[in-house]
């Protein structure tokens, strides 16, 4: 193995620096993924194994090239225009700290820094192993809740194929003996992303065009969902049976790969095999450095760091905003109609005027480190209160599975100087805050019941109240 990984050093070299100037480029962004990697959540848990397989994978099997490949026009100058705009972007996101978008920023910079360094034969033999390293990219979030509500139907509807006595309510599986539920544990994303990452290496290590690479990836991700889904249908058929006394309903993290692994095995042994011919002699005619994609990186390096370290110096502390509530009384925030969990860097207070219940929750980013717009996750329990109704932007109905009872909740984002709706925007608008040295947020929340017969009422008086009621100084 470590003759093998020095005779291909020198086709592994050009990658290797592509990989350490775009590390360098981007390295506010990388030092924060590095630590999302240490601290293994669900969405990052593979983030450290994907790297060295990446690092792995150039040092024994790097990209090959073709003669084809050779003749084809390398757009130097294109591709540093696109890693010069790509740095301008990752810029701005970094600087607003909206994570999600930086880190997908970061494959996008990896790929332009190939092209404006290597060229743009060299960098689509390359692509592959960037995508696998992509893997490592905390994305999960934003495909999670889609997942879960795709595997709640899925396993909804092959409960009742078995004719098992069951109340499905979206992700919330009620039996005669108990209640489960379909969380971000049960979406499947983490088998989705080993899956993905087995078929990459695959593809990779069997140069696998373009069309089997897909196909492959395809498989790969529709097995893991099934996969996840056959495994959560045994729980709910084992809590079924047992009357929820069987273990498994507590501990089942074994069980859910052993069936993983029943799916995706057999899969890898008929994967089909291609053995790569190589030619030592293709690797030492591309030159690794050029003069233009010298001066795209300097440039990058102006723009992008040096110019985010000046945007990022620390303002002026501004008084906190305050709500003009006429006759409304400072209340507990535990007595809400919905409890709500906001974040602890979020200051809270609270208000009732009748039956309309008034949150503000607001911060200040007083350093780099801060987020101008905090990670919000889901403000109360999702398992106790269900989505019913979305009347218009800002506000929601949403009812309790127990009591049946109906709340009326608006929010409105302010970010600065901007207002939104939803989360969302509030994230974007960052940027243009950021840019005028904005640096307050604020979270409003409006509560009100609905009564017996109807929420109208209630939407009314919470669309007023998001109307009239203004932030002041």
């Amino acid at each position: 193995m470590l003759r093998k990984t020095l005779d291909n050093l020198p086709q592994s070299k050009p990658y290797l620096i592509v990989t350490v100037i775009a590390v360098g480029l981007f390295y506010p962004s990388w030092i924060r993924l590095a630590e999302a990697w240490l601290g293994f959540d669900q969405s990052v848990a593979h983030g450290i194994a994907t790297a060295f397989i990446f690092l792995g994978l150039l040092l024994i099997h790097p990209p090959a090239h073709t003669n084809h490949e050779t003749r084809l026009k390398p757009y130097r100058l294109v591709g540093s225009a696109l890693l010069i705009a790509t740095t301008l972007i990752w810029g701005l996101l970094e600087l607003a700290r909206i994570d999600t978008l930086t880190y997908l920023m970061l494959a996008a910079g990896l790929i332009t820094t190939s092209w404006a360094v290597l060229g743009l034969s060299r960098t689509q033999t390359f692509l592959p192993y960037i995508l696998l390293l992509s893997l490592s990219l905390p994305v999960g979030a934003v495909i999670v809740p889609a997942l879960v509500d795709l595997a709640s139907l899925v396993v909804g509807t092959w409960v009742g194929w078995f004719g098992m006595t069951a109340l499905v309510e979206g992700n919330s599986i009620t039996l005669p003996y108990g209640r489960l539920m379909i969380v971000g544990g049960c979406s499947g994303y983490r088998y989705l992303a080993v899956a993905v990452m087995l078929a990459m290496m695959t593809s990779i290590l069997n140069d696998y065009r373009w069309r089997d690479w897909a196909i492959t990836l395809l498989a790969a991700a529709i097995l893991a969902l099934i996969a996840n889904w056959v495994r959560i249908t045994i729980l709910v058929v084992v809590a079924y049976q047992t009357d929820m006394q069987s273990d498994m309903i507590e501990d089942h993290e074994v069980m859910g790969w052993i069936v993983f692994a029943v799916f995706i095995l057999p899969a890898l042994y008929f994967s089909p095999v291609r053995r790569r011919k190589s030619d030592k002699s293709l690797a030492s005619k591309a030159s690794a450095f050029t003069k233009t994609g010298a001066i795209a990186v300097a440039i990058a390096v102006i723009l992008g760091p040096v110019t985010l370290t000046v945007l990022q110096s620390p303002g002026q502390p501004a008084s906190p905003w305050a709500l003009e509530l006429s006759g409304a009384k400072p209340a507990a925030t535990s007595d809400l109609p919905i409890a709500l969990d906001l974040p602890e860097s979020l200051s809270q207070k609270t208000w009732r005027s009748g039956s309309l219940w008034v949150v503000l929750a607001q911060n200040q980013k007083t350093n780099y480190s801060d987020k101008l717009v905090p990670f919000l996750p889901q403000m109360f329990d999702g398992s106790l209160w269900q989505l019913q109704q979305t009347p218009q932007p800002g506000i929601r109905i949403y009812r309790n599975i127990m009591t049946r009872k109906q709340v009326v909740m608006g929010q409105r984002f302010q970010t600065g100087s901007h207002r939104s709706w939803s989360y969302k925007e509030a994230k974007l608008l960052q940027i243009p805050a950021m840019l005028a040295q904005e640096k307050q947020f604020a979270l409003t929340l409006f509560q009100v019941k609905c009564n017996a017969t109807s929420c109208n009422p209630a939407i009314k008086k919470v669309e007023q109240a998001m109307t009239k009621i203004q932030l002041t100084k």
